[in-house]
């Protein structure tokens, strides 16, 4: 009789233990498992003068507003890599740098 209640005990700490294993692994895929990632860095080559005035998401790239000298416009960069994958300007502007 004793040997069954131990081992009704441990099976009640194994259902325990892998009922709070499978909450965390649940909230950490929920989280989208990007716990430990950083985001990447970007450097943006801008003329003299320039200064970033916003940053807005766009899908998987993001926007960044910029004023400068020559006028304003928008960079867009990838979020993924943090490169720069394009700009907008309007009139079709040529940057100075």
């Amino acid at each position: 009789m004793r040997a069954l209640k131990v081992l009704v005990v441990g099976m009640g700490v194994l259902i325990v233990a892998g009922t709070v294993t499978l909450v965390v692994l649940l909230v950490q895929r929920a989280g989208g498992g990007r716990g430990g990632e950083m985001a990447p860095r970007v450097a943006l080559d801008l003329p003299a003068g320039a200064q970033i005035v916003s940053v807005s998401g766009a899908g998987e790239r993001f926007a960044v507003h910029v004023r400068g000298p020559a006028g304003e416009w928008v960079v867009l960069v990838d979020a993924r890599t943090g490169r720069p994958v394009g700009e907008l300007r309007p009139g079709g502007a040529v940057p100075t740098r």
